[in-house]
């Protein structure tokens, strides 16, 4: 019984580690999204390279580029099959002759022997489109961490603009039902009470429209991680900047650039792969050695007798109608067509870095200067609400000043999401995930 009343004991204690897990983990080994989690940039950053479709289109891509290398690697073994047959024939000769059967079956081996590099460059171009298929998964990845940035900041900055929406209507609220008291006095006068409703009115409609943002920016961040309709679930809030120097410099930026992007990585290795197809086309002026052997049986009647050969051959390329140098022209104008290209994406790459730190530079500045506004504004507030408490202001100033203020708060909170999604885009033209 104490054995019993033990191993009970251990089960629930299992269980509850269990479930204790399963709720602190934000999502589960599935990916799915645990409702109520609360989750940082990086668990999102981790949900959509497990279960964005374009990663798995991209995995399957790289598997495609394996098979290709298994493929061309069948080149330096044997290749072996076996034959069969049966025929049944009369002589054209004698009109009287009887049909005469045949039997036949072997087993054939082929193996090339030596083709002048074709074996070897078929290789190295189908490792070099693997890798080049790599880098489009890596570029793949980079683009989708990049999405799941701007979307995570821009879920943050509309939760920030309800926030100030939310406050602004409080205010709204609050200053109503000083008029309100004012006027039941005789203090102020009823334009003061109908003007504090239409402000209040709409207030309720700015944060109506917020709140549709959040929404919005809600589903756009579910949408790059890969899991739209995710059950709800709340954000760390690493909106503010922290301290620490960001190296602005345009020279090391694109030197980083240009040595970590894996699209242009990808395009490289493509041209490698040209090049080495340039060799092969070439090849096709070179003979060509290859071995083979037979074994097998035949004959009319059974038992049918068995027989053998082994032999090589040298196969010369006399004229293919031109076939090889129009391949060999192909490839030096695909080598062009991929040179071109390689320019075209480091101009794109200089853009890129170069518009990511102009838009930082500018986000940086607008910190400080809305924040600035900011605290003008929140002053000026509390100087319009006096001077109409005092009845020396009027109403207009009150307005004026709530709403100077929501728009300063709302401008700070785009500067400091700017910041981050600039930060990220940086990361993402130097080719940092």
């Amino acid at each position: 019984m104490k054995n019993n009343h033990k191993n009970t004991k251990t089960q629930k204690i299992l269980i509850l580690l269990v479930m204790l897990m399963f709720f602190l983990t934000p999502f589960s080994a599935m990916g799915q999204i645990a409702p109520g989690s609360v989750l940082n940039l990086q668990d999102c950053i981790d949900i959509a390279l497990k279960n964005h479709p374009d990663i798995k289109g991209a995995f399957h891509t790289v598997r495609i580029g394996d098979s290709r290398v298994s493929q061309a690697q069948s080149d330096y073994y044997p290749q072996i099959d076996s034959q069969s047959g049966y025929s049944r024939s009369r002589p054209y000769t004698r009109i009287d002759a009887s049909p005469a059967n045949n039997y036949s079956s072997s087993i054939n081996l082929k193996q090339n022997i030596y083709d002048f590099g074709r074996r070897s460059a078929r290789n190295q171009i189908a490792a070099l489109n693997r890798d080049s298929f790599q880098e489009d998964m890596e570029e793949i990845s980079s683009v989708i961490v990049m999405r799941v940035k701007q979307a995570y900041y821009n879920v943050l900055q509309a939760l920030e603009n309800t926030a100030v929406a939310k406050k602004s209507v409080d205010q709204f609220q609050n200053h109503l039902e000083m008029v309100r008291a004012f006027f039941e006095v005789g203090l102020k006068p009823k334009f003061d009470v109908t003007k504090a409703e239409v402000d209040l009115s709409n207030a309720k409609l700015d944060l109506i429209k917020a709140e549709n943002v959040l929404r919005i920016a809600k589903a756009t961040l579910n949408n790059a991680m890969g899991m739209p309709g995710a059950a709800d679930y709340h954000l760390e809030n690493d909106l503010f900047p922290q301290d620490g120097e960001i190296d602005l410099s345009l020279e090391t930026s694109l030197n980083r650039a240009y040595e970590n992007r894996h699209d242009l990585k990808s395009i490289l290795l493509r041209q490698e792969a040209a090049q080495k197809n340039l060799s092969l086309n070439r090849s096709g002026h070179y003979p060509t050695i290859t071995g083979n052997a037979s074994y097998g049986y035949g004959g009319s009647n059974f038992p049918l007798s068995d027989g053998w050969s082994f032999g090589g051959a040298l196969n010369i390329p006399l004229f293919s109608g031109f076939l090889t140098q129009s391949q060999i022209l192909e490839a030096k104008e695909n080598i062009g067509v991929i040179g071109a290209q390689i320019e075209s994406v480091k101009q794109n790459i200089r853009l890129e870095v170069e518009q990511a730190l102009s838009n930082l530079r500018e986000a940086i500045n607008r910190i400080e200067t809305t924040g600035i506004i900011v605290r003008q504004a929140e002053e000026n507030k509390d100087l319009a609400e006096g001077r109409y408490r005092s009845g020396v202001g009027t109403p207009i100033e009150v307005t004026d000043a709530f709403l100077a203020l929501s728009r300063a708060q709302i401008s700070r909170i785009a500067a400091l999401a700017d910041f981050k999604i600039g930060q990220a885009a940086l990361e993402k033209a130097m080719g940092i995930k």
